[in-house]
């Protein structure tokens, strides 16, 4: 006869019931998982306490004054949408605007180009004195906007290194002072623009073609690819989320230029130089028009989420 050992449970057979939980742990259970929604809001209730007083509240509070006529002292009175209807009739703003178009291509386009074609000459290729190139153009990004400003105002005075050039060239009759001339002041700050954005897009773009996979670039170079379909069916694709990242930054770099401009020319000579946030600096603080200035604000909020939202939108993944 076998013998069945009391003290292993396990071997008088499977029939042995399983604990049951008492209705007091269910309750803590319970009470427990409805506490921790609510000890996540308490931790994070003074950081949403801190946006809401810093961004929530001027957000409101701007958006309600651009409805008002108000140069700060005396009383408010009630515009409706006149300082928005005044984008299309101000002078001054439609220039802006029409400048800011124009920043879009030096601040945005021309580095996104200069970027891929550095990535692609770089990147792929053991090229000597690479990663100095990388850190010279990336110097520009740790540059206070105060400092770059400075040194640009160095280079471009009449007699700075740009004319200076030129004179050593036989072309001194093209010498002429780039910041102060009426035709030439916005392309020449396009070009610091420029330069200030070229680095970012380079290195990102050269980070980025170096996560492609090269068994990509050589199944498309076995069906005889050349450059330039190796480029649109490869490392394009590759670089969408690069692409979308510094597609943004530069684009609203562009559109909320401002300490640049004002550092520089402050909008001049005359207004050829005007963007909208130096409009909003000025009819905020120098000829106060505090419902102007607030709806500019606005717009200018507006706009850069629009932007932000258009290119996330059209930088996802549709293959999926």
């Amino acid at each position: 006869m076998t013998t069945i050992d009391a003290r292993r449970p396990e071997a008088a057979g499977d029939d042995i019931p399983a604990p049951v939980s008492r209705p007091a742990d269910r309750r803590t259970s319970r009470s427990a998982s409805g506490r921790r929604p609510w000890l996540g809001l308490a931790y994070l209730s003074p950081a949403l306490l801190v946006y809401a007083v810093v961004v929530l509240v001027p957000v409101v509070q701007g958006g309600y004054l651009s409805f008002f006529d108000w140069d700060g002292v005396t009383p408010a009175r009630w515009n409706g949408i006149g300082n928005y209807t005044a984008f299309v009739s101000d002078p001054v703003l439609r220039q802006a605007i029409a400048h800011t178009l124009v920043f879009l291509v030096f601040f945005s386009l021309l580095p996104i180009v200069l970027g891929m074609i550095s990535a692609a000459l770089t990147s792929r290729k053991d090229v000597r004195g690479s990663a100095a190139f990388r850190w010279a153009i990336f110097l520009p990004q740790v540059l206070t906007p105060a400092v770059t400003a400075i040194v640009w105002k160095q280079i471009y005075a009449p007699q700075g290194p740009v004319n200076s050039v030129l004179r050593a060239f036989g072309l001194g009759a093209l010498a002429r002072g780039w910041l102060s001339d009426y035709t030439w002041a916005l392309p020449a700050l396009g070009l610091i623009g420029t330069w200030g954005a070229f680095g970012l897009c380079a290195v990102l773009f050269v980070a980025g073609t170096q996560a492609i996979p090269t068994e990509l670039y050589d199944a498309v170079r076995v069906d005889g690819a050349g450059p330039v379909r190796e480029f649109l069916t490869v490392t394009l694709p590759g670089l969408r989320g690069q692409l979308a990242i510094v597609l943004t930054l530069t684009t609203l770099g562009a559109i909320r230029v401002f300490d640049i401009v004002w550092l520089t020319t402050h909008g001049g000579p005359g207004t050829s130089t005007v963007t909208p946030t130096t409009v909003l600096y000025e009819r905020a603080f120098a000829n106060p028009d505090i419902g102007t200035a607030a709806a500019v604000g606005v717009v200018i909020a507006l706009v850069s989420l629009a932007v932000s939202m258009a290119i996330l939108r059209l930088s996802e993944d549709r293959s999926r």
